[in-house]
């Protein structure tokens, strides 16, 4: 018998994203789609391309709504999901696509999101490196109640992570230039309302965007240290994708051989991270739709820096891919179930 799994917000990308892998799920039954602005309307409206649960029709995202599932997945803007998360039963499973529950310090939250902390669940980011030898992958067997990372928290943390933990970058210089596809403004955002993007430009410059306390929460679990990054996000005229561009300042003493070892021992028996061979560097569109990072890594001679490309699709392993590999290893799955390649 399949579990009963609710959407709340799924008029969004991000709640599409999770319903079209959902779809391929054989352990998991979509039942229930919320989203206040197309209550009345089908999935299928908003997502023509969907085979499979297209006729699913939007409810009001309300409590009552809400009670009665096995999973709930909270697809809602920051800050909103605390009050929905309040609503479910303590054994639901809930997965917060969000911001409200990934950070640990409430001083970072209220400072980066101008509102109150509302708490900290386990962190869905399976592959997270902590400290020297385990992963954040065996916290989250049996949770309940999962913060799935963000999008650029997971190009940035798993390009620096096996650096850190093996020494061989600088902690305190680390720099992050991202390539963003506008579906991760949001299917609302201004950008995605217009035809065609035909420019490129920066946002969240000089050290504010909402990523950065994560990234840094994320990385000084693997280096065991105090990390400081400057992180830059480049909008850029694509829907999917994040491409970024990751360097820090070499230690004396390594070299490209020792780094690729280190990327070898920490993502060696990962199924979702992909090493490109020497001189190979990812892109965006060898990953759209697939719950994969493709990372290549190369030394900057001149400058002593360490380069590491990764590449993501944003709303697969960006969000909602991750959403439901941390979902399999909660309730006991295989962790690649159900998250297959390819559109619905």
């Amino acid at each position: 018998m399949k579990l009963r799994a609710a959407i709340a917000g799924a008029s969004g990308y991000v709640g599409g994203e999770l319903a079209r892998l959902l779809a391929k799920h054989p352990n998991i039954e979509l039942v229930t789609v919320t989203g206040n602005s197309s209550v009345g309307e089908t999935l299928g409206s908003l997502n023509p391309e969907f085979n499979n649960y297209s006729d699913l029709v939007f409810v009001e995202n309300t409590k009552e709504n809400l009670l009665g599932h096995d999973v709930v997945f909270l697809a809602l803007p920051h800050t909103k999901s605390a009050e929905v998360a309040a609503w479910l039963e303590d054994d639901v499973l809930v997965l917060d696509c969000g911001a409200d529950f990934r950070l640990e310090s409430a001083e970072e939250f209220e400072k980066f999101y101008k509102s109150s902390h509302a708490g900290t669940w386990a962190y869905g980011m399976p592959e997270l490196l902590i400290g020297s030898s385990s992963k954040q992958r065996e916290n989250l067997i049996g949770q309940k109640r999962i913060a799935v990372p963000g999008c650029n928290a997971t190009a940035i943390t798993l390009a620096f992570a096996p650096l850190l933990r093996a020494g061989f970058v600088d902690a305190k210089d680390l720099v992050s230039t991202l390539s963003v596809g506008t579906s991760g403004a949001g299917r609302n955002a201004e950008v995605n309302q217009d035809p065609v993007l035909d420019s490129a430009f920066a946002y969240q410059v000089g050290g504010i965007h909402r990523h950065i306390p994560e990234v840094q929460q994320n990385l000084e679990k693997s280096s065991m240290a105090k990390v400081s990054i400057t992180f830059t996000p480049v909008l850029v005229p694509m829907f999917r994708g994040i491409l970024a561009v990751n360097t820090g300042k070499m230690i004396a003493g390594a070299d490209e051989m020792s780094l690729r070892k280190a990327f070898a021992d920490a993502y060696g028996s990962e199924s979702f991270i992909e090493i490109q061979p020497e001189g190979s560097f990812p892109n965006t569109a060898d990953v759209e739709y697939a719950n994969k990072v493709q990372i290549g890594i190369t030394i900057d001679e001149a400058s002593g820096r360490v380069v590491v490309i990764s590449a993501i699709d944003n709303l697969v392993k960006g969000t909602a891919g991750a959403a439901l590999q941390s979902m399999n290893i909660a309730l006991g799955l295989s962790e690649g179930t159900g998250i297959t390649e390819g559109e619905a």
